[in-house]
């Protein structure tokens, strides 16, 4: 198995230069190579293979730093190429810009050149970098890769991609259960009746700053000091409404993780829920459920717990939990009334359909 820890970096001001330096050679050698395959598919109509070594005479700086980071960028290019001819709707690679781009590269681990200490990481052509070591790696897991990154506020971090034998023995079935139906304005509500309190909103709260901060830079001279300064004071505000939602979500799904053995949810296109005609775009994608049901399954996955979902077609709003009877709801209902006496609230009675329809499944699988 292969698990993946991230980490953040303090460099010192020539580490972070070397880093800066890998990144734009990576650009630089990935726009290379495909432009030579574009050119010369255009001319043969066939595959060109390349390799970071054919440029390298051309530009000399490519020698100074990392060869496992410009062979990665090579992989990764031959990826996207392919995947490209085998479904023309994934879309054909484009060009890297030194603006708008991603600033990461991925380097492999060759008998320790990438280990991890208690307070630094060590890394081909770098050296030791200061780091947070929040979490120390077992005994037994084998450094495979990592993969260092600068966010648009100038922080850096690593992913270390771990890879370890682990026997996972599956959870026996029991009422160990819950359910979780998709509630706008608390994240969730679970079959127990349970939604999370609190305002978790995190970028209606932090809107009005972000706002300002837009709205200062509007009026600066683009290209200044003064404009670049408000920029990376923008990403900060970002970065930290990000880093809010994701310690709110992963708190969330630990403790569902650690608590139920069965978690049973419903597929829903969060994408799709998000559009005009709902009229509730904003607040649905600052909700990160898309976000919390992915940390649900690896976490259950990681514990060798069951995550069950659930068809979206599936009418969990319009079942009542009680009798079975089919009954259609408007957006605007917010309890559900049933003839046999039931008077339960919307997203509660839905949640209760979830857990039973993926008992279903789990059982009949």
């Amino acid at each position: 198995m292969n698990k993946a820890i991230k980490y953040r970096l303090y460099p010192t001001t020539e580490q972070a230069t070397m880093f800066a330096k890998t990144f734009g050679c990576c650009r630089k050698v990935y726009n290379l190579m495909l432009a030579d395959k574009i050119a010369y598919y255009k001319a043969n109509g066939k595959m060109l293979t390349t390799t970071p070594a054919m440029y390298k005479k051309d530009y000399p700086y490519l020698k100074e730093v990392d060869s496992l980071a410009l062979a990665n960028e090579q992989l990764h290019l031959q990826t996207a190429y392919k995947n490209f001819f085998r479904d023309k709707k994934i879309g054909f690679p484009k060009f890297k810009s030194a603006k708008h781009s991603r600033k990461s590269y991925t380097t492999n681990n060759q008998k320790g050149t990438i280990t991890v200490f208690d307070n630094a990481i060590k890394f081909p052509k770098v050296g030791r970098v200061k780091a947070k070591i929040h979490r120390q790696p077992l005994d037994n897991w084998k450094i495979k890769s990592a993969t260092i990154s600068q966010d648009s506020d100038g922080k850096f971090y690593v992913s270390v991609l771990f890879e370890y034998e682990k026997i996972v023995t599956s959870v026996v079935i029991s009422d160990n259960v819950i359910g979780l139906d998709y509630k706008s304005d608390g994240l969730y509500m679970d079959s127990n009746g349970y939604c999370p309190e609190g305002h978790h909103k995190y970028y209606r709260r932090n809107q009005e700053k972000l706002a300002h901060a837009q709205r200062k830079l509007k009026h600066m001279t683009i290209g200044s000091n003064n404009y670049k300064k408000q920029q990376r004071k923008i990403a900060k505000i970002q970065k930290h409404t990000s880093n809010q939602r994701l310690d709110y979500l992963h708190k969330q799904s630990t403790k569902i993780a650690n608590s139920y053995d069965i978690v049973c949810v419903e597929t829903l296109d969060m994408k799709a829920m998000s559009n005009k005609g709902f009229g509730n775009g904003k607040a649905t994608l600052d909700n990160g459920y898309g976000m919390f049901l992915n940390m649900l399954e690896y976490k259950l996955a990681d514990r060798g717990k069951y995550f069950i979902k659930v068809d979206k077609w599936y009418p969990s709003s319009q079942l009542c939990s009680c009798c079975g009877k089919q009954k259609k709801l408007t957006l605007a209902d917010r309890m559900y009334k049933c003839d046999c006496g039931l008077a339960i609230n919307r997203d509660h009675n839905a949640a209760i359909n979830i857990k039973n329809e993926g008992l279903r499944l789990l059982k009949s699988a």
